[in-house]
């Protein structure tokens, strides 16, 4: 590991660190891949209802609302989509199926470009903080292990933090994934003061000249107040030694849940003041469409996929390409 960098870094690496065409490629298929299920389902559908009816108006555009609905882009999503594919098939601008996909294309990557329009701060002389929150179950801590280790293979320097000393287990879980990263850990004894393990990781990497520090969170319900305090005591330990700390909050959500973790991602984003997402098991579910519901409702930008559960399985999210593979 290299230590002592000053350069301008964010959450997405250096600016000028462009993926080549090799590279956007492979990170596509992978998308492609990951979202198979969501594309049959989704495609498939979009065939039979068009093949139903002899022309596009607003009448097939009604018997496509259930297909959207299923792709879990729920109601409030599907009716904004429906009502502008309407309008276009009023004005005879959708005239066969392959027209019909264009433009919903087009109205998916509006949505998501509007709430993935918000780029990650960048920080310059000090550790980039990176906390990482949500429910146990949806894979946070192997969401921060994976993290370290995308952010290691971008020659960045990281220090994971294991804040979650509610759950021995977590803490053995982060040190292995450490192991596997090839980055440090700071930890504290189970069941100990998760902003001490905050405070020690923070000072360490200021003295050792560290990228970032990624910390894993316990897994906090909406319900628990004690545990949102805990977190914003976590919030002001970090601002004590960094004053612009976290520069993001992450929360971690699982896909396969679909609909029914939107209402707890809103608690969530409310009182934890949540930055962006990290979307897991996308490769789990067929209702790949809850990325655009998360971002058309939430308005909060979609900023990882997981999309599997080796430590290159976190993909950094791509609007353009997320939506192309849903339809390629």
């Amino acid at each position: 590991m290299v230590f002592g960098k000053s350069k301008i870094i964010t959450l997405f690496g250096d600016p000028e660190e462009k993926p080549n065409e090799e590279q956007k490629q492979g990170l596509f298929q992978r998308m492609k891949e990951a979202v198979t299920r969501t594309r049959e389902n989704l495609s498939e559908r979009i065939d039979e209802v068009v093949a139903f009816r002899r022309e596009i108006d607003r009448e097939t555009l009604d018997d496509l609302e259930s297909t959207l609905i299923a792709a879990d882009l729920g109601a409030t999503t599907t009716r904004e989509v429906l009502s502008a594919l309407r309008e276009r098939a009023d004005r005879r601008q959708i005239g066969n199926v392959v027209e019909l996909k264009r433009v919903l294309k087009e109205e998916l990557l509006h949505i998501l470009e509007q709430a993935n329009a918000q780029p990650p701060r960048a920080i310059e002389g000090e550790p980039e903080v990176i906390v990482v929150v949500g429910v146990n179950g949806t894979g946070k801590t192997t969401t921060a292990g994976k993290l370290a280790h995308v952010l290691n293979q971008q020659q960045k320097s990281v220090i994971l933090c294991a804040a979650d000393t509610f759950r021995a287990a977590a803490i053995e879980q982060l040190e292995i994934w450490a192991e596997r990263a090839g980055v440090d850990v700071i930890k504290t004894r189970p069941g100990g003061d998760p902003s001490a393990a905050l405070f020690d990781a923070l000072n360490a990497a200021r003295a050792r000249g560290a990228d970032y520090v990624v910390v894993d969170t316990a897994g906090r319900l909406h319900t628990k107040a004690g545990l949102m305090a805990e977190l914003e005591k976590m919030r002001r330990t970090a601002q004590r030694i960094i004053p612009s700390a976290p520069h993001e909050t992450l929360l971690v959500m699982d896909a396969t849940t679909g609909q029914n973790g939107l209402q707890q991602a809103r608690l969530f984003t409310q009182a934890a003041g949540v930055t962006g997402i990290v979307l897991t098991k996308l490769d789990g579910t067929a209702k790949g469409g809850v990325v655009v519901a998360i971002s058309r409702e939430l308005g909060v930008p979609v900023r990882y996929v997981g999309v599997g559960e080796k430590a290159g399985d976190l993909l950094r999210f791509n609007a353009a390409e997320f939506v192309d593979s849903l339809f390629e």
